[in-house]
């Protein structure tokens, strides 16, 4: 809803102030620039992304259109799994809790959380490392080490999209030059014309070079960053289980551990201690147990 408002605003300020101007809209409708604008930008965007970034791009800019960021009930539903789970690492055998890690889709624990078990990545990022703890013999830093390198990666995967549309938006202009100058190639083989027929050519020509500014800075630059600041809101929930688990391994008590991560969490949106007790004491893990 944000980017449509933001568009509708961005557009109608543009529009207005040159209508206020005195200038006319069936000018600026020249949808052969158009063409070549948008049409030689989806192609060099086809040329540069392989085809999983391509989808992946427009998962992006779904998830930045409906802003589909994590939201406080998600948090606490994620420390509250974490809280489970590391409770039962803590007074089970190993064959028990082993039994939750390997099929979490059939585990009591995990379809407790029905909002972790939509997100495949982020279930297989907790289950990979709970088992390692459960294995034994893991040395805190070996393990931070681990998720540093994962978290790195997975984000260089997430961040590819932002960085299409970014290339994008850098190359419109150049691109939006290009059809200029063969407004302006028309516009030359038409000089033997009157002034108006000539004046058309020149401004259609410019045109272009307007649309390809306006859709950079307007439109594709914007959106790339906030696909980037919603993929960002949602890599920090891998954060959130790295400082808890690595604060359960050195030592710290399941409820102590949660703090850890729940301290990773924005302000804005970070649950309070009372809230996370709720939820972990007589919320979702008493649901779990």
């Amino acid at each position: 809803m944000g980017i449509i408002i933001g568009l509708v605003i961005t557009i109608g300020c543009v529009l207005g102030g040159y209508i206020a101007g005195g200038g006319h809209l069936d000018v600026l409708w020249q949808p052969y620039e158009l063409l070549i604008i948008l049409g030689a930008a989806l192609g060099t965007f086809l040329i540069a992304n392989p085809m999983k970034v391509v989808k992946d791009t427009g998962k992006a800019l779904v998830e930045a259109f409906k802003d589909q960021v994590p939201k406080q009930k998600d948090y606490l539903s994620l420390l509250s799994l974490l809280h489970s789970l590391m409770r039962e690492m803590r007074s089970k055998p190993r064959s028990e809790v082993e039994e939750h890690v390997d099929n979490p889709t059939e585990s009591a624990i995990f379809t407790a959380y029905p909002l972790i078990m939509k997100d495949k990545a982020m279930m297989n990022f907790v289950c990979d490392y709970c088992r390692l703890i459960i294995i034994g013999n893991v040395r805190s830093h070996e393990i931070e080490s681990l998720m540093d390198e994962e978290i790195q990666t997975v984000t260089r995967d997430q961040m590819k999209p932002k960085a299409a549309l970014q290339d994008i938006a850098d190359g419109l202009p150049a691109l939006g030059i290009v059809a200029a100058v063969l407004g302006i190639v028309h516009a030359m083989g038409a000089l033997d014309q009157s002034p108006e027929i000539l004046g058309h050519l020149i401004g259609v020509a410019l045109v272009g070079t307007f649309l390809g500014i306006f859709f950079a800075y307007g439109v594709f630059g914007p959106i790339a960053a906030k696909v980037k600041g919603v993929r960002e809101k949602q890599l920090r929930r891998y954060i959130i289980v790295k400082q808890t688990l690595i604060a359960y391994i050195n030592g710290a008590m399941p409820q102590v551990a949660l703090e850890y991560g729940r301290k990773t969490i924005s302000a804005y949106d970070r649950p309070t201690i009372d809230q996370v007790e709720a939820e972990t004491i007589g919320g979702g893990s008493a649901q779990a147990a």
